[in-house]
């Protein structure tokens, strides 16, 4: 991360935005220095795209100021517009056309000359590795390959400032890890990044410093390590060799919101301020019920755990009530 005494990249200051009667931002407060990653963390609805938004001059808030490298966005939007770039949830690429005709598109109509324009689509197409791919039309590519040229498309200019709005929605483990490299490459360069994310591994591995926010406010900010540090005690993973185990070492945990189950991964986890006791008494319970535990490991905080004690709820909670929302509407329809 590059810090400076010069103006933040990014000031964010008092901005709330409603709808109706529905409050979306309530006075939120950021700033991002030069050549940082920023993570914006959190649940859907917590106001996180509505955010970018205001900052990429989609929208206007209603009280607040933005700034983006230093350009009033309100005052100024057409030459705020000039300084960042934005890449949102889904890839936006032509894919009736080739990857490079996509990039020489953006190129010339950010007023590339020729000798210019061929350059810089080559320099990104071998950047984000899609030369082999270059002359193939884009309805062939792989999820993780439009993700790649979207990103591509949105530097063509060198922007000063880049949005990227829950970049890797959608994307497998293997694409994930290759957009992650390419953005942090991105910020080893001096670009300065807003992430919006709610995955809590990727603002882990990416952000310089997070902002926790939820229901429209920031309700913490700092480095992962130091947001971790916030949280007291270890805790305790608790692994089954079968999803009915799990089940029901996770019935003799209710009444305890800090219990986390994890049915994919066979885990239970639950925070501890002693971790002899805790297990001897788990132990005890589990063995009681015939419900045989696997392994047993001890693990410092996670920002997960840094969710639940700001909000009462674990990002993986939130998840998956938010996908059981999804589902009824779905069914619903």
């Amino acid at each position: 991360m590059t810090t400076t005494h010069q103006r933040p990249a990014i000031e964010v200051a008092g901005l709330r935005k409603e709808y109706g009667k529905h409050v979306v931002l309530d006075g939120v407060d950021f700033h991002v220095v030069r050549g940082e990653i920023y993570s914006l963390l959190g649940p859907n609805g917590a106001g996180k795209t509505t955010t970018v938004n205001i900052l990429s001059t989609l929208i206007k808030p209603d009280a607040g100021t933005a700034r983006v490298a230093g350009v009033d966005v309100l005052r100024r939007p057409a030459a705020a517009r000039s300084r960042f770039a934005l890449t949102g949830q889904y890839a936006s690429v032509d894919a009736f056309q080739t990857g490079r005709e996509n990039l020489v598109m953006m190129a010339s109509l950010n007023h590339l000359d020729g000798a210019a324009r061929r350059t810089r689509v080559d320099e990104l197409l071998d950047a984000f590795d899609l030369g082999e791919a270059a002359n193939r039309k884009v309805a062939g590519y792989s999820g993780g390959m439009r993700r790649r040229l979207d990103l591509a498309i949105s530097l063509v200019a060198s922007p000063e400032v880049l949005f990227l709005d829950e970049p890797t929605t959608g994307l497998d483990p293997r694409s994930r890890s290759q957009l992650w490299s390419l953005v942090a490459g991105l910020a080893a360069n001096g670009t300065t990044i807003l992430l919006t994310t709610q995955y809590l591994d990727e603002a882990e591995r990416l952000a310089d410093r997070v902002g926790v926010i939820d229901g429209g406010r920031i309700v913490a900010t700092g480095t992962p390590d130091q947001l971790k540090s916030e949280v007291s005690g270890d805790h305790i993973v608790f692994s089954f060799g079968a999803p009915g185990d799990v089940e029901r070492a996770a019935a003799l945990g209710r009444g305890r919101p800090d219990l986390d189950v994890d049915a994919d991964a066979l885990t239970v986890r639950m925070p501890s301020t002693d971790a002899v006791a805790d297990i001897r008494s788990f132990l005890a319970q589990t063995a009681a019920h015939d419900i045989q535990v696997t392994d047993i490991a001890i693990v410092g905080p996670t920002l997960d755990d840094v969710f639940l004690t700001l909000t009462g709820t674990s990002a993986a909670q939130r998840a998956a009530a938010d996908k059981s929302i999804t589902d009824k509407k779905e069914k619903a329809a």
